[in-house]
Order: C-alpha cells, then structure tokens, then sequence
C-alpha cells in the first residue's frame, strides 16, 4: 500500500516554480487531488466492504416433485460465505411452505447426503425441520462460497471491479502530464535558471532604484519643462550653424536621457549611491540575463512541451469522458449469474446482488463531474495558447511607463515564459525588463564608475608627455568617469577600448584640451560638447577595426588641424573614407592613415588646398592608383610607407610643394626616375631607406637644394661621386648596405653634419672625411676600420661618435681635443676605452650638461 502523501508527491514541485503556474494549471492540480482522493476511497471501500451474495433460481413447480416430510412452514438454513473478496458473508438458504421444495437429480442428492452425514439423532433433526422455514437448496457452506466468487467475476461488469484503479491510473497520468515539463531536463535546467535569474531581478536593489529614478526623472523633467529652469548654462559657439550635426550623425538624443539641441540640457538629480556589493551583484545579473537571452531565444522547446502536454491531458479527458459515460448504467445493484457449473452445483442460474453498487455509482457521476470540469479548463489553456502569439513578448507598456525605451522585445522560450509569469504577477516582468535595458546596464555602469574614479584618482593618472602636455589615458572602462571634464587643465586626453564612452556637454569646462585620442572607442557626444569640440579641437587621433567605428561627427570638427585615422580600411568601404564631408575640415593641416588601402581615396583631395602633410602607412598592401596625388599641390611632406611601391610614382612629381618626400619599406630597385625631382625646387629631405636599390644614379646632382639623404637598408655597393655634389647635404644616412670604401669626395661636404654608414664594409677612412668639421655625428659602427686617423681631432663639434664592431685595437689620444665628445656619445667597446690616456678619459669623463649645451 502506499500513502495518499506519496502519491501527492507526484503533484509536488518546487516553491520558486509557482511563478510558472497560471491559475488554469492551479485549479487543475486541485481538481487532480481531488480526484486522487475518490480514486482511494473507491479502493478502499471495494478492498474492505464490497461483497457479492448469490441465490440460486429455482426451477418452476411443473418440473418438480414434493419433498416427502416437508413441512409448509418457511425453513431458513444459517450458511456463512465468502465473497469474490475472500470476505466472509452470511448466506440464507430459504424455502416457503407455499410451494413444495425441489429435489436435486439423484446424483447430485446422493452425493450431498453422502459427504454430509447427520451428526445428531433423528428427533434432534426432525425438531430442526420443524423450526426451520424457506425453501431448501440443499447447498452448503462451500458450494456458496464457491458460487459467490465465480458470479463475482462472471456477473459484475469489468467496470464495478477496477473503477478505482482506473480512476488512479488516470489521475496519475493527468499529474504527469501538467507537471512533465518541470523535471523534463532539457526544459528543467532552463527554468531553474530563469526562476533564480527572475527571483534575483525581483529583489535586486537596483531595480528599485532604478524604476525609482525614471519616476524621479520624469517628475524632474515636468517641473523643469514648466519652470524653464537651467541646471547647466548652455555653451555658446563662436563660430556659425555651419557643419552642424545632420540627422544621421551619432549625437547622444534619446536612449535613456532625452536632449534636444533647442533646449537646455537638464541634469537629472544624482543617483544614491549603490553599495559596492550590489552593484557587483547587479552587473553580474545583467550578464547572466544577456547569456540566458541568447541561450534560451534560440528554441522553443519548452514552449512546445507545454502545449504538447497540454494536448495530452485534453485527448486524455475526450477518451475519459467517452468511455465512462458509457459505463454509467452497467453499474447496478441486482445481477444474473449464469456460472455453468452446473455438475458442481445443481443450479444452471443464480441471481446476485452487489452491495457497493449504489456507492460506485454516486462516486462515478462525481468523478465524471470533476473531469469535465478538468476538461473545459483544459480547452480554455488550449484556447489561451493558440489565442495570441505566445512566442513573441513585447514591453511595449514597461517602455511606456519607464525610460527605458530601448528594452527589446523577446521571441521563443523566453517569450512564453514571460507570458506564463504575467499570468502569476506582471510586476515580475516589469522588474525582469530593467535588466534587458542597455540604457539602465549603461546607468549601472556610470555610478559604479564614478563611484571608483574620483577626482583625486585621476588627478594622479594625470601625467606629462613628450611635448610636455598633461595627459590623461583611460584603459578599458565602462565609461568616462564624470570627474573627468572636472580636469580643466587637461591638454591631452586618451579613450582607449571604452565601447560605451559618452562626452557631455561638461567637457566644454576644459578649455585647454586640443588633442583628444579614440582607440576603438565610438564615443557619442552632446550637441553642447560637439559645439565646443568643434571649435576648439585641434588634434584628433581614432583608431578603429572598421570604418564604422569612425564616429560621423569627426568629419564636422572644421578646426581640426591634424587627423590620424589608424585602422581597416578595405577596398570595400574605400567609398567610405572617402568622406565627403571631409570638405568641412576646412582647416586640417596633416591627414596621417595607416590603413590597408590599394588606392588614394579620391575625396581626399576636398582638402587638398590646406593640406601640407600626408601621411599613408600601408600593411603592405599595394598601393596602385595614386593619381588623387596630382591635386595635392599644396602638400609639403609625403609619406608613402609599406605600400610595396617598386618605383617612384610620377604622380609625385607634380607636387611643386613638396619639401619631405618619405618612401621607406617598399619595393624600389631603380631610382632612375629621380631626375623629375628637378623640378621640385623645394624637396630639401629624401627617404628611400629599407628598399631595394642597388645604385644611385647619377642624375640625383640636379636635386641641388636637398639637404637629408637617407638610403639606408639598401643594396648599395658604393657611393657615386654625384652624390658629394650636393653642396647643401647636411645629413647623410647609407647605413647597413655593402659599401666598402668611403670616397675621397667626401671632403666636398662641408655642410655635412650627420653621417652613417653603419653596417657595411669600409676598412679605411679617408683622411677627406675629417675636412667635414662641422660633422656632429659620425656613425662608423660594424665595419672593418683597423684604425682611426688622428685627424679626428679636427671635428671639434662632434658630439656622438659609434666604433663599436670594427677591428680597433686602440683609438687616438686625440679624441680628447673633440670638446663636445663625451663618454656617453662614444659608443666603443669597453677595453679601448680603458686604454686610452687617463687624461683623455678625465676629458671625456666630465659633465656633459654645460659643454653639450654650449655646443648645441
């Protein structure tokens, strides 16, 4: 036997899922208790009290003879039976004086008188018989034992017998199946996770007060629209309405704060602090309802298990209800028995009676009763199923009500869950959708991370660059603290890898910032802030993965100077950078790109009449088309870096400007077109380092004016005499090239300050080279030089002088007579140093500070 506490426990599911359960699937587990508890009536009532007591029908007088020593008295035997049950029963054998008893065939007498031999004496039977009234049956106590089990199972409908078990069977199966998708456990986990994930959101402290601040926030928004009040005095542009943001352009309007650029900015009350506690609690709920979302929108399984189920209990309730209407009249009190046992017996008929009919009968039409009920409420889920949508959830009335108008709507499980949690208390949903909201992620973000970078912390980041600026660098934060735009003396300020940075109108309280750098980061700023960038930016530096990254307001900062614009740009979105509104950058200076691209972007020439510094640094993709080149007449210094060049581009030769031509790590060999650089009477510095040349041709004598040289990382195997016809040459750089010998037309260079020809092959110095005394620079490293002459004495302006990898095995006392050489400008191996004079050392040992200055 079990207990009714077992079998409800079948029924049982855990506290926290009682969110799931609409009222319909409420009333149908009672409705399945309920049933349960006749089911276990009915069995217990048939196990203890229902019995079967049975007559034989006697056959008609016509066919019968009187009994000899009868009396016509009724005459009434006492026989105990036992019922289909095995219950013990009492049984009446009667026989009525109006009609004569009937004699059994000779047999049957002769068999009964012989198994039940009269144990008293005959007056104490004929006194019995005297006593005694009814019909005889002449049946003892096992054969109605025996009949009474045989008509029990012959004469009872199938139904009188197993109405209990079937009624628990079925209940059971109904439990089952409203409650398969809870421990089904591909649906199991996920509405564990949602119900933890919904209890959290629920009483999460951020909830409330988040939906606290967008009531506070509206309240505040009203009084500010009556009043009219300002909280920020608005920044007033020096400049006109010209390259205003369009409507496209990513200004921060409505995402969570509302802002129009007619209307003063409101500042909204500051938010109460979060303990630190739950804010960390809060971001890591926002996090697990971003990962769940994903996990749970990509199917719908749980959705289509409870409509299945659902399904299930419906056709559960047709079949019930079909076959046990049916049923209804079979059951009855009085039954016909025609166990054909005659040969055992004597009697072919006998007529029974079933003393639990009438109960079963009564709890029958109960539990037809409770299943119709559970059927109806059946067909209404099935109607609220397929009635609206349930696979889509929107929160349209949550974006109505709060200021979270970017919650997005759900679809698939997620939906359906929401909906059956609606059905429990639309709040939980409510509470649910602050955490799908960016905007309130976004607010979350913004007090922790102002609660964490004060003023005084990122007063101590604060450092000086090269330049001798102060300079901010902000790495991978959720935002840009508040207290930032609080730094009013700021110069420099860098935004790297913070997705979500956002420039308020505050940052018009810096005054000294001109350079500002973006490194992945599409900062979004106010209508305020863009006025005061626009007119006071002077340098901007954005590196980004894809063009899209670039934030559209960048290209409508009309006085910015220099852009640098550091990331992939495929021939795909070459359309792109090609920026037309790069024609509001009406006073840009120097356009740096370091990019991948195969072709000059032709819009970039819309600033080609400023532009007077162009800068393209490649990955060495290869740059074809530069014919964009020819319109650049105003650029005064071009660099085409890493852009597989294998010849000089004529395109440049147009360029009538140009003072600094840089062609470093490319693919030149021949340089023969270099006598077009005639006609570029200001080209005064000429990069072609890390190529591939092989000779200088002579016609570079006609670049009369050019005054750095630089072939370093070449092929080169000597140096022409052309190249010291260039009177003006001040530094020369032929390092790390197969040079064996230096020429004596060195000498002619009286102009030369920088010299390197580091990393070749030269084994002798010229004695001409020493008539440079102007030389401050002298790179002599990696050779094969055996010795220095003592003419070295003679560049009293040298002040850095490398030796180290030669064949030295000593160096020239008079190094010490170069006033400017100090120990830190010789660079020379350890031990020749050491045996140089100790005077010469003392030389050389004195404090550079003061001489180097004067000589500078």
């Amino acid at each position: 036997m079990f207990t009714l506490a077992e079998v409800a426990s079948l029924n049982d599911i855990q506290p926290t899922y009682r969110i799931l359960k609409p009222w319909w699937d409420v009333f149908m587990d009672y409705l399945a208790v309920v049933m349960l508890m006749v089911a276990i009536f009915a069995g217990t009532m048939q196990l203890t009290k229902d019995q079967v007591v049975c007559l034989p029908v006697l056959q008609s007088t016509v066919n019968t003879k009187p009994q000899p020593g009868t009396s016509g008295k009724a005459d009434f035997t006492a026989v105990e039976t036992t019922t289909g049950q095995g219950e013990v029963a009492s049984m009446g054998t009667v026989s009525f004086g109006s009609a004569p008893t009937v004699t059994p065939d000779v047999l049957l007498s002769r068999a009964t008188s012989s198994q039940y031999q009269p144990t008293e004496s005959g007056q104490e039977l004929k006194k019995e018989q005297k006593d005694s009234s009814g019909r005889k049956t002449n049946l003892d106590f096992q054969q109605y034992v025996f009949i009474n089990q045989m008509c029990y199972h012959l004469a009872l409908p199938w139904y009188s017998k197993y109405f209990p078990y079937l009624v628990l069977i079925h209940t059971i199966i109904l439990i089952v199946s409203s409650n398969f998708w809870f421990k089904y456990p591909k649906t199991c986990s996920k509405i564990e996770h949602f119900v933890s994930i919904l209890g959290k959101c629920f009483e999460s402290p951020w909830t409330t007060k988040a939906l606290s601040e967008t009531a506070c926030e509206d309240s505040e928004e009203n009084k500010q629209r009556l009043t009219g009040a300002q909280s920020l005095p608005k920044y007033v542009s020096t400049s006109s309405d010209e390259g205003s943001p369009s409507a496209s352009t990513p200004m921060i309007t409505k995402s969570g704060f509302k802002f129009s650029a007619d209307k003063p900015m409101i500042e909204v009350p500051s938010v109460t602090i979060l303990d630190k506690k739950d804010g960390e609690q809060a971001k890591a709920l926002f996090e697990k309802v971003r990962k769940f979302r994903a996990h749970v929108e990509d199917s719908d399984l749980i959705y289509k298990l409870y409509v299945g189920q659902t399904v299930i209990k419906t056709v559960k309730f047709i079949f019930i209800l079909c076959y046990t209407a049916n049923f209804v009249n079979t059951i009855s009190f009085e039954h016909i028995c025609n166990p054909k046992v005659e040969h055992l017996i004597g009697y072919t008929q006998f007529e029974c009676t079933h003393n639990m009919a009438y109960m079963l009968k009564k709890l029958l039409i109960s539990y037809i009763s409770l299943i119709c009920v559970y059927g109806f409420i059946c067909l209404y889920t099935l109607f609220w199923l397929f009635r609206i949508p349930l696979k889509e959830y929107s929160f349209e009335k949550v974006r109505e009500e709060s200021s979270f108008s970017d919650i997005p709507d759900v679809k698939n499980d997620f939906a359906f869950l929401l909906h059956m949690v609606d059905q429990y208390d639309q709040l939980y949903s409510k509470r649910f959708g602050v955490f799908l909201s960016e905007v309130s992620e976004n607010k979350l973000r913004e007090i922790s991370l102002n609660h964490e970078w004060t003023f005084e912390k990122l007063r101590q980041h604060v450092s000086r660059n090269a330049q001798d600026k102060q300079e901010l660098h902000l790495f991978m934060l959720s935002g840009v603290p508040d207290a930032v735009f609080d730094l009013t003396d700021l110069d420099v300020l860098k935004l790297e890898l913070i997705p979500e940075a956002k420039i308020p109108a505050k940052i018009s309280q810096m005054t000294n910032l001109q350079e500002l750098h973006l490194c992945h980061c599409p900062a979004k700023v106010e209508q305020t802030a863009f006025s005061f960038l626009r007119d006071h930016l002077r340098c901007l530096h954005v590196k980004f993965t894809d063009v899209a990254e670039i934030p559209a307001w960048v290209y409508l900062l009309k006085n910015l100077r220099e852009l640098y614009l550091i990331g992939n740009l495929n021939s795909e979105n070459n359309k792109m950078i090609g920026l037309e509104s790069l024609r509001e950058l009406r006073h840009l200076k120097i356009l740096h790109v370091k990019s991948n691209l195969t072709k000059i972007p032709p819009n970039i020439t819309d600033v080609a009449p400023h532009l007077t510094k162009l800068v393209i640094h490649n990955d060495g993709t290869k740059l074809v088309v530069l014919n964009s080149l020819k319109k650049m007449t105003n650029v005064a210094e071009l660099e085409l870096q890493n852009c597989e060049l294998e010849r000089i581009p004529h395109a440049i030769f147009s360029l009538s400007n140009l003072q600094e031509l840089d062609l470093k790590s490319n693919s030149i060999r021949t340089i023969e077109e270099i006598i077009s650089f005639q006609h570029l009477k200001r080209l005064t510095c000429l990069k072609l380092w890390h190529n591939k040349i092989v000779n200088i041709p002579s016609s570079i004598t006609h670049i009369k004016n050019l005054e750095s040289l630089y072939l370093s990382n070449n092929k080169l195997e000597s140096l022409p005499a052309a190249v010291f016809s260039l009177q003006k040459l001040r530094c020369l750089d032929v390092s790390y090239n197969s040079i064996a010998s230096i020429p004596v037309e060195i000498g002619l260079l009286q102009n030369l300050q920088h010299f390197h020809i580091t990393g070749n092959k030269v084994d002798v110095l010229p004695k001409q080279l020493f008539k440079c005394v102007k030389l401050r620079t002298l790179s002599l490293g990696q050779n094969c030089i055996t010795s220095i002459p003592d003419k070295v004495s003679q560049l009293l302006q040298l002040t850095h002088l490398e030796l180290k990898g030669n064949c030295l095995d000593r160096l020239p006392a008079t190094l010490g007579q170069c006033q400017l050489l100090r120990k830190s400008g010789l660079v020379v191996e350890d031990h020749l140093f050491d045996a140089l004079p100790s005077e010469v050392k003392e030389v050389l040992n004195q404090d550079t500070s003061i001489p180097f200055a004067n000589g500078i």
